[in-house]
């Protein structure tokens, strides 16, 4: 087992990593920019090393900086959180060519599915069903309206390099498939530097379900059941849940065998996610991410595990500390993701937080690095907190986070949990009926 890890992250993940490796007896090391100095996970880790400037691209995305920290702390391992370098092989591959441990997948996994036209190739061939579409990068306008033709409209334009809706356009008919073409092209050579596009049926009302899967790295793998996240805004999560509310036990078992199946046949280590599109009883493989997810916590809940301790432990070379028929599902869990945003138009609303008081009691758990007299920077993610709640069903779930929400305290900022209240008021909410485009249509209506 490690002595020492590194967190190359910052915020709530950075300090949910400092969390596990206490319990473990793991040192735990901070980084940090700038602006980050007086940040909680810089307190509450065994020892913290500044690495640069405010701006992350010369900080929390400095592999130098990164490296050096290693190499000065006598740090290990390095545990990259979620965002920044947590899915990026080349950081990946110069971890390891410095003899240190990548708490995560191989670079070759993530390079698989980084490049979503591969993930699609390669999920296929492992029998995990896909949603119709190109068999790779389409090159031209020509091939996208064949493809378009042939999978029928509507369809949708997706950069291979994308993600967080950016580099996607919809086409609901031909007219409309130049424009879309062309529009997620110039997005993606934008905000990735690579042009290429496919296209995918677009389906008209689905949920996105994804599948929380573990890896040993020695071909054994198990999957801890889906999570849904179809409340999305602008394909950004807001609400998550686990389980689902439309998914069975049987429908589980059988989607979570595919998924576990196929992460063992490629020798994956580590978590992973395996996304789909969920509609009329059909799943459709959209991408897997290779990384701990923002909503991971609803998982834990459910399941009694800790997915970062189960990390950790994989990535020192220790088998995974449970089998399949150990996972039993206890009950219900909801996660909401809170941001430092001014609401209706969801602006950035970072500055200082005169009180913050964290609710409480059974079944409640607050994941977050803000406290009273934090000033929260304006150079990153808006994310400030995760409230999650856990009941012996989902209407004890959804009673228990109204009670939360009403307790919680987060003053001189606005933040988005008046938008929770309000969700939790409508009808579609409370049964469960909704989509990934739901959201966006209720945001869309006149209010008050």
């Amino acid at each position: 087992m490690f002595s020492k890890i590194l967190i190359a992250n910052r915020g709530e993940i950075a300090l949910r990593v400092v969390r596990a490796c206490r319990e473990m007896g793991i040192a735990s090391v901070a980084v940090h920019s700038t602006a980050d100095s007086d940040a909680m996970h810089v307190r509450m880790a065994d020892e913290a090393i500044c690495i640069g400037p405010a701006s992350s691209t010369d900080s929390y995305l400095s592999v130098p900086a990164i490296i050096s920290a290693c190499e000065i702390t006598g740090a290990e391992a390095i545990h990259p959180g979620y965002g920044f370098l947590s899915e990026n092989a080349n950081f990946v591959q110069i971890v390891e060519d410095h003899g240190l441990t990548f708490i995560g997948p191989r670079a070759e996994h993530i390079r698989i599915m980084g490049d979503k036209i591969t993930a699609k190739e390669t999920m296929r061939k492992l029998g995990v069903p896909c949603v119709p579409g190109s068999e790779g990068g389409v090159p031209d306008l020509e091939s996208a309206r064949r493809v378009a033709a042939e999978i029928g409209y509507p369809v949708i334009v997706k950069a291979t390099a994308g993600g967080g809706g950016r580099g996607m356009k919809l086409a609901r008919s031909a007219e409309e498939l130049d424009n879309a073409f062309g529009g997620a092209r110039r997005e993606a050579k934008a905000a990735f530097g690579n042009d290429e596009v496919y296209i995918e049926k677009y389906l008209g009302r689905p949920r996105h379900i994804e599948i929380q899967v573990f890896g040993d790295g020695k071909g054994n793998a198990v999957h801890l059941g889906e999570r849904d996240c179809s409340l999305q805004r602008r394909h950004q999560k807001v609400l998550e849940e686990a389980p689902g509310p439309v998914i069975d036990a049987e429908t589980r078992a059988r989607i979570g065998k595919v998924c576990a199946d196929a992460v063992a046949a490629i020798g994956y280590a580590g978590a992973g996610t395996i996304e789909f599109l969920y509609e009329d009883g059909e799943f459709y493989f959209i991408e897997m991410n290779t990384r701990l997810q923002v909503e991971h916590p609803v998982t834990e809940a459910i399941f009694g595990v800790d997915l970062v301790r189960e990390q950790i432990r994989v990535a020192s070379g220790q088998p995974l500390s449970f089998a399949q028929d150990e996972l039993q599902i206890n009950g219900h869990a909801i996660e909401v993701r809170i941001n430092a945003e001014k609401l209706p138009n969801f602006s950035p609303c970072p500055g200082l937080v005169n009180t913050f008081h964290a609710p409480g009691g059974l079944g409640v758990r607050m994941d977050s690095a803000i406290y009273a007299g934090y000033r929260i920077p304006p150079y990153y993610d808006s994310l400030i907190a995760k409230l999650i709640v856990h009941g012996r069903d989902r209407p004890e779930a959804l009673a228990r986070l109204r009670r939360a929400l009403g307790e919680l305290i987060i003053d001189g900022i606005d933040t988005t949990v008046p938008l929770f209240f309000d969700l939790l008021a409508q009808d579609e909410i409370q049964r469960g009926d909704y989509t990934i485009h739901w959201l966006e249509s209720y945001l869309a209506r006149p209010q008050g």
